[in-house]
């Protein structure tokens, strides 16, 4: 709260689906509430819908020791105001970054490249946990890189049912993932480190949502049930 001045927007550069991802959504889903990233609602009440601004972030990187991140490939990060609106707010943020060498594309639909980039987390996080596998691993093992795709289209159906289209097909994905190479996703690094997984917004929200919607999904609940336990027998708080 000390951070908030009276027009401070706050860049929500998170993995999975944030907390305000149905507020000024429209149509029947208008307001929905996810316990999975957003328990009792406290972030809805301490930092309202008017200082959002969503952000997808597009880089691989690793933590070598403590203080020092190795960057692996990637300089682009994608912002957008929750309404789809252009906003001055974003274009003096897009432009502080390209000025710092970064790409940053303001985005009339945020949400979209939201669910873009979860639809690869919601599988590669989990199953690299999991394995202790590499992206390079992944790709190369036939019994992952089908149970990639199966995830990878539930999480598909999903989206659909929230208004989603995505023009990236699976194919293209595995491809990407792909070129990442032996790059260990964060979840795997977070694993390793001990720390609290980003579980709940990348796999726990898809969960809820498709039970809500009444969409089965159940190679995503396997990995998620998996992953809750494994992180349970490590002694990472949940």
């Amino acid at each position: 709260a000390p951070l908030l001045g009276p027009d401070t927007p706050v860049v929500t550069g998170q993995n999975g689906i944030p907390w305000w991802y149905f507020q000024s959504h429209g149509g029947p889903l208008e307001g929905m509430h996810l316990e999975s990233i957003d328990p009792g609602g406290i972030l809805s009440r301490t930092i309202p819908l008017n200082r959002v601004i969503g952000c997808v972030i597009y880089f691989s990187t690793l933590i070598s020791e403590p203080g020092v991140v190795v960057h692996v490939e990637g300089n682009r990060l994608a912002i957008g105001e929750p309404d789809g609106k252009r906003s001055g707010r974003c274009e003096a943020i897009s432009h502080s970054l390209q000025k710092a060498g970064l790409r940053c594309p303001i985005r009339a639909r945020i949400r979209h490249d939201i669910w873009v980039k979860l639809i690869g987390n919601l599988a590669f996080n989990p199953i690299s946990a999991l394995a202790r596998a590499t992206m390079e691993q992944m790709i190369q093992d036939p019994g992952a890189r089908a149970l990639t795709r199966a995830v990878m289209e539930e999480g598909e159906a999903v989206a659909r049912a929230l208004g989603v289209e995505l023009e990236i097909g699976i194919d293209r994905r595995m491809e990407g993932a792909a070129r990442v190479g032996p790059h260990k996703t964060s979840m795997l690094q977070d694993l390793e480190a001990g720390r609290r997984l980003e579980l709940e917004s990348i796999v726990g929200a898809v969960v809820e949502l498709a039970d809500r919607l009444a969409i089965p999904i159940p190679h995503t609940k396997t990995l998620y049930a998996c992953a809750k336990l494994l992180a349970r027998t490590q002694g990472i708080p949940p």
